[in-house]
């Protein structure tokens, strides 16, 4: 498809357009082929970890897909993630998700959802960055998306769990008193909690296998 025509179809200024294009480029969707125009990639070929390419996938029909890939990448590091942050946390930080965790418990029983949610996606942030690992870092803007999707689709439930406001509190504590292995252990439990409750979602789901590039016979 030219720019033109999109100009023309969606009534927008070229300016307007090439900035759509821009973004979308920059996240694997399109590309812009000289003499062609603009093309749509195949959806292995678009970033999985921007915020935008997981929010229209939890809107979508593939939304028990995207939950079990992001389900399974937090299985993978959450719990290193936790007992890195055991180690190496500074101590206002773990001091904080101390904090974060007994609030959450406290308006988690009183069934204050949305203030939850924000208490929960802190609480997850603080264990990523406090791991002092700068590219599980880069992960909190895909946790915060998750939690999102999860809340705005009807799939948390009207009150959180008791095991799982302890879960959060034990993961803290253990943080805090620089306990590895209890932080590591508290954090797969929470994780294996969310994917037992989830995993109805993804029933049926057909996996994504991203194509790979042949390998060169030369040599």
């Amino acid at each position: 498809m030219l720019a033109e025509s999109l100009e023309t179809e969606l009534k927008v200024s070229r300016s307007v357009v090439r900035e759509a294009v821009r973004v979308l480029q920059s996240i694997g969707m399109v590309e812009s082929i000289k003499r062609v125009g603009i093309r749509v990639r195949p959806s292995h070929a678009w970033n999985p970890f921007d915020a935008n390419v997981i929010r229209w996938k939890m809107d979508s029909d593939a939304r028990g897909a995207q939950l079990r890939s992001l389900a399974e990448l937090r299985s993978a590091v959450e719990p290193v993630a936790s007992e890195l942050a055991a180690q190496n946390a500074p101590f206002a930080m773990r001091r904080e998700l101390l904090q974060v965790a007994e609030e959450m418990a406290r308006v988690g029983r009183q069934g204050k959802l949305e203030r939850f949610l924000d208490l929960d996606a802190r609480f997850h942030a603080l264990v990523l960055s406090g791991s002092g690992n700068e590219m599980f870092a880069t992960l909190i803007g895909q946790v915060t998306e998750t939690l999102a999707g999860r809340t705005a689709h009807g799939l948390m439930p009207s009150q959180p769990k008791e095991e799982a406001l302890q879960w959060h509190l034990d993961v803290a504590r253990a943080i805090l008193d620089g306990k590895t292995t209890a932080a590591r252990r508290a954090s797969a439990k929470l994780i294996n909690e969310t994917i037992d409750d989830l995993s109805p979602q993804w029933a049926g789901q057909p996996r994504v296998f991203v194509p790979l590039k042949p390998l060169s016979t030369q040599g």
